[in-house]
C-alpha cells in the first residue's frame, strides 16, 4: 500500500492522507484534464467541441452560455462539476463514446479543488527554472544530494550506504567511457587512501578519449545518425565526419549552448570554419528517399519537417510534431507555429532527391592533404595534355585547306559524304557540312588519337581522385529563401497561410531584431530566458547515469509527459549548468561524484516495497548495460578492443544473408578483415533498414529517440553464448587466462573474473568455476575436434604453442564469465 501511495503522490494523483493539505493544480489537476478533457476542449481548435477551452486560465473560469465551468470556491455552481458527476449519459462528461472516464479519487480531486478557490498555474515546463534554496541537510556531499535526502526523509526513508571502492570504480568506468577498468586501474584505486582518490579517477576517466566516444552514443541516436539512407534502396551514405566532430566536441568540452549553435547553425557563423560547417551534419542526418517512384518535393517537406520534429525533441523536449496535421492535442502549440518553425529549416537548395553517390546536396567535400595533393596533381597533367591537344588541333586545322586540296584529287577513295562536300565550293558549305569534313580530317591523325585517349585518361584519373574524397551532407541557405506555407493536412502540396520564420507564443519571443534564420533560432534555444533546453538537456545527462530522468518522459514534457520526481532538484541543475557557462563536464562530474550516485545499488526487502521503481533514489540503480557496451567490455577483456578514434563504419560479424533478405538480394554484405573487426561499437557500420545484429535494444536510427530502451528476451542471451564476436572475446579471453594469469587454474579464473567483474572472486565462486574447468578439460581431452572447432572462432590469431586442450576449457569458463549477470549489468 505504501508503494502504491508513493507512486501516486509521484504521478500527481488524487490527494490522499499523506499529500499536503491544499490540492496542487499543476501536479494534481492538469493531469486530470489533459488525460480526460483536452482532447474535445483543448488547444486544437478545429476539433474544440462547445467552444469550452480546459487548457487556459481565460477557458476554465470564463463564461460559457450561462454558466461557468469552474467557479472558485463554488464547486455547486460549476457546470464541469455538475458535468462530470452527472447520471445523464447525455450530460455526463466524459461523454460514454469517449472511453474516457474519471475515477471517484479523480472526480474528489477536481471538487477539492475548486472548493479551495481553484488556484490555477502555468504548466511547470513552460515556466522559466528560478534557482531553489538548497535543502538544509547535515552530511551532504554535494547540491545534488541535499535534494535527493530531503525527499527521502519526506517519505521517511534513508539512504543506502556507499558501494565498495571496486564496485564504483567499474560503475563510474562504464558510466564514462563505456569500458570496464583494469586490473591495474583497480589497484591503483584500492592503494589510494587520499580523501579524493575517487575525484582523481573521475577526472583521469573524464579525460580519457574514450569518454567522448561513450557521450557520443546516445547523441548519435537523438540525431537518427546512419551510415546509410534508409527506404527500400538504402544506399550509402557518408556522414561519419559528423559523428566524429560530436566526440571530439564532447573530448574538447565544448560549452553545451556552443554545440547546439554549431549542430543548428554552424554555418551561418561569421567566417565558418569547416568543422562548424560538418557540425551541421545534424540536421542532414534523416532519411533520403532515392526511389524512382516518389515525389521528390514530398520527400523534401518530410525531411524538413523531420528537422522540426528533432529540434522539438532533442533541446525542447516537446512532441512538436503533433502540430504538423492540425493544432496540437494537448500542449499550446498551433499548426501555424509548427509551420513558422518549418520556415527557418525551409531554406536548404535541396531538391528532394539523391544528387551525388548518395548524399542529397548541399555537400561539402573533405580531402585530406594527401588527397588534396593528388586531385591538384592529376588535374595538372590533365591540363597539360589538353594543352598539347589544344596546340596540335590548331596546327592540323592551319594545314587543313592543303590537306582538302589533295584530297579533292583522290575523291575517288574517300566516303561518298566526305567527296561530296570536296566537291562543294567552301563558301557554299553551310555548318554542318564544314564540321562533318574538318570532324573527318581531323579524325585522320594518329597523334590526335592518341592525345585524346592520354586526356580521356587524365580525366577518369581526376574523377577518381575526386570520387575518393570524402563527401558529407551540410545545411546551407538558399540565396533566395523559400516562401513557406501551412500546409493542410500536412499535405505537401496542399497549401494554406503564408506564414514566416517564428517561435511558439506559449514560449519566450525571438528578440525583435532577430533575423528570422536558423541562427536566431539556435540562439533563442539556448537562451537561458528559454525554460526548456537547459532542463531537458539536464534530464537527459541524469538518464545516462541514472537509468531513468528526473521527468521520465524524456521526449515529452508537455502537459501529457510525466512531471519530475524531483521538481527542485531538475530546476538547480538547470540553473546551474547555465551558471558554469553550460559545463557539460562540469555537470557529469557533479553527478557522478554525488554520494545519490555512489550508494551500492543493492535494495533491501522494505525498500523494494516502498520504492519498488527507485523513483526516489534511495539506492543506486541497478540495469543491464547496454549492448554496445557489453561488447565493448567483452572486446576490453579479451585484449581485441582497437583503441582508434574516427573514421569510416566498419563491418563486423553478423550472421549470414541479413541484408541481403531486407534489400531482395541487392545489397550484399561483405565483412571487413583485420582491426576494423574489434573497433568501438560506436564505429560499427549502420544500415538504416536492418542495424547491427548483435547490438539488440538498440535505439532505431530512422527517427530521433531519447529514450533508452531495455528489454530481455532469449534472443539476447543466445546473442552474447553464440554470437561470433562474444565466442571469439571468449576464446582470446582464454588466451589471456594462460599467458597472463599464473600456472594454476584457479590463478587464471582470478584474472578473467577482475578482467570482467573488475573484483576477485570469492572462494565458492572460485570453487564452483574451478570444478566447471575440470569437466571441460576433462571434456576436451576426450573430444579434442571440440577443442580445436571452439578454438577457430573468429578471425584474431591463437597463440599455436598453446595447448588446445586447456585452451578451450579456459575459454568455455571466459563465456560463463563474459555471460555472468553482473558483468552484463552496471551494478
Amino acid at each position: 500500500m505504501r508503494a502504491l501511495l508513493l507512486f501516486l503522490s509521484l504521478a500527481g494523483a488524487a490527494p490522499t492522507q499523506e499529500q499536503p493539505a491544499k490540492i496542487d493544480f499543476d501536479r494534481q489537476v492538469r493531469p486530470i484534464l489533459s488525460d480526460n478533457c483536452y482532447h474535445c476542449h483543448g488547444p486544437d481548435g478545429k476539433q474544440r467541441k462547445a467552444d469550452l477551452r480546459l487548457d487556459t486560465k481565460e477557458g476554465a473560469f470564463g463564461k460559457l452560455g450561462d454558466v461557468f465551468p469552474f467557479v472558485p470556491g463554488k464547486p455547486g455552481e460549476s457546470e464541469a462539476i455538475r458535468r462530470i458527476t452527472s447520471k445523464d449519459h447525455d450530460e455526463m462528461m466524459p461523454p460514454p463514446k469517449s472511453n474516457r472516464k474519471l475515477t471517484p479519487l479523480q472526480i474528489a480531486t477536481l471538487k477539492r479543488w475548486v472548493e479551495e478557490g481553484a488556484p490555477w498555474k502555468g504548466h511547470w515546463a513552460f515556466t522559466a527554472p528560478e534557482r531553489p534554496v538548497l535543502p538544509k541537510i547535515r552530511n551532504a556531499r554535494n547540491p545534488v544530494d541535499a535534494f535527493i535526502l530531503a525527499r527521502l526523509e519526506q517519505e521517511g526513508l534513508a539512504p543506502s550506504p556507499g558501494a565498495d571502492k571496486v564496485t564504483l570504480l567499474r560503475r563510474v568506468s562504464l558510466d564514462l567511457t563505456g569500458l570496464p577498468p583494469t586490473p591495474a586501474e583497480v589497484d591503483a584505486f584500492l592503494a589510494d587512501a587520499a580523501p579524493d582518490a575517487y575525484e582523481k579517477q573521475v577526472d583521469r576517466l573524464l579525460n580519457s578519449p574514450r569518454y567522448g566516444e561513450h557521450l557520443a552514443w546516445p547523441w548519435l541516436s537523438a540525431a537518427r545518425y546512419s551510415d546509410t539512407n534508409g527506404y527500400q534502396g538504402d544506399g550509402t551514405r557518408t556522414m561519419w565526419p559528423w559523428r566524429d566532430w560530436v566526440i571530439d566536441a564532447f573530448n574538447r568540452n565544448m560549452p553545451f549552448d556552443q554545440f547546439t549553435l554549431e549542430q543548428l547553425a554552424g554555418d551561418l557563423l561569421p567566417n565558418p570554419t569547416v568543422p562548424q560547417r560538418v557540425a551541421t551534419g545534424f540536421n542532414r542526418n534523416h532519411m533520403l528517399n532515392g526511389e524512382g517512384g516518389r515525389i521528390a518535393e514530398e520527400s523534401r517537406v518530410d525531411y524538413v519537417a523531420d528537422r522540426v520534429e528533432t529540434t522539438g525533441t532533442v533541446w525542447l523536449g516537446l512532441t512538436i510534431g503533433c502540430a504538423r496535421c492540425h493544432d496540437h492535442k494537448y500542449d499550446p502549440f498551433t499548426q501555424k507555429e509548427f509551420y513558422q518553425l518549418f520556415a527557418f529549416y525551409n531554406n536548404l537548395p535541396e531538391s528532394g532527391g539523391v544528387d551525388k553517390r548518395s548524399s542529397a546536396n548541399p555537400v561539402m567535400e573533405l580531402p585530406t592533404a594527401d588527397q588534396a595533393e593528388k586531385i591538384a596533381a592529376q588535374k595538372q597533367k590533365l591540363a597539360e595534355v589538353e594543352a598539347r591537344s589544344k596546340d596540335h588541333e590548331q596546327k592540323l586545322r592551319a594545314e587543313q585547306p592543303k590537306w582538302e586540296e589533295e584530297a579533292a584529287k583522290t575523291a575517288d577513295k574517300l566516303p561518298k559524304n566526305i567527296a561530296e562536300i570536296l566537291k562543294t565550293a567552301e563558301t557554299q558549305r553551310d555548318e554542318k557540312k564544314a564540321r562533318e569534313l574538318t570532324d573527318y580530317y581531323l579524325g585522320l591523325d594518329a597523334g590526335r588519337k592518341k592525345l585524346i585517349d592520354e586526356q580521356d585518361k587524365a580525366k577518369k584519373a581526376v574523377k577518381a581522385a575526386e570520387d575518393a574524397v570524402t563527401l558529407v551532407m551540410v545545411m546551407e541557405e538558399r540565396p533566395k529563401p523559400r516562401e513557406t506555407f501551412l500546409l493542410v493536412r500536412g499535405a505537401y502540396d496542399k497549401f494554406g497561410d503564408k506564414v514566416t520564420a517564428n517561435v511558439p507564443a506559449s514560449l519566450p519571443p525571438l528578440p525583435k531584431d532577430a533575423p528570422p534564420n536558423r541562427l536566431a533560432l539556435a540562439r533563442w534555444i539556448v537562451d537561458p530566458a528559454n525554460p526548456l533546453t537547459a532542463r531537458v538537456t539536464v534530464n537527459r545527462f541524469w538518464q545516462q547515469f541514472f537509468g531513468a530522468g528526473i521527468v521520465r518522459t524524456i521526449e515529452d514534457f508537455g502537459t501529457q509527459g510525466q512531471r519530475p520526481t524531483h521538481p527542485e532538484l531538475l530546476d538547480w541543475l538547470a540553473t546551474e549548468f547555465i551558471r558554469t557557462g553550460w559545463d557539460v563536464k562540469a555537470l557529469v562530474k557533479l553527478l557522478v561524484t554525488s554520494a545519490t550516485y555512489r550508494q551500492t545499488s543493492k535494495v533491501t526487502p522494505g525498500l523494494l516495497e516502498k520504492d519498488p521503481e527507485n523513483r526516489l533514489l534511495a539506492r543506486a540503480p541497478r540495469y543491464r548495460l547496454s549492448s554496445a557496451a557489453i561488447r565493448d567490455q567483452a572486446l576490453s577483456a579479451a585484449g581485441l578492443l582497437v583503441e582508434k578514434v574516427g573514421g569510416p563504419g566498419v563491418k563486423t560479424y553478423q550472421p549470414a544473408g541479413i541484408w541481403e533478405e531486407m534489400t531482395f538480394n541487392i545489397i550484399r554484405f561483405q565483412q571487413d578483415k583485420g582491426e576494423a573487426l574489434w573497433r568501438r561499437s560506436l564505429y560499427v557500420f549502420w544500415r538504416r533498414t536492418v542495424g547491427p545484429a548483435n547490438l539488440f535494444d538498440s535505439m532505431p536510427r530512422q527517427v530521433c529517440t531519447v529514450r533508452a530502451s531495455r528489454t530481455n528476451t532469449p534472443l539476447h542471451a543466445l546473442t552474447l553464448l553464440n554470437d561470433v564476436t562474444y565466442v571469439e572475446a571468449a576464446r582470446a579471453l582464454g588466451q589471456r587466462m594462460m599467458k597472463e594469469g599464473g600456472g594454476t587454474p584457479k590463478e587464471r579464473i582470478t584474472l578473467a573474473f577482475r578482467l570482467a567483474a573488475a573484483r576477485t572472486p570469492t572462494d565458492r565462486e572460485l570453487e564452483i568455476l574451478a570444478r566447471r574447468y575440470d569437466a571441460l578439460l576433462e571434456r576436451y581431452s576426450k573430444d579434442k575436434e571440440a577443442a580445436l572447432k571452439l578454438l577457430k572462432a573468429g578471425e584474431s590469431k591463437r597463440d599455436e604453442s598453446l595447448d588446445p586442450v586447456q585452451h578451450a576449457a579456459c575459454a568455455a569458463i571466459a563465456s560463463v564469465i563474459l555471460n555472468l549477470d553482473e558483468v552484463i549489468t552496471k551494478e
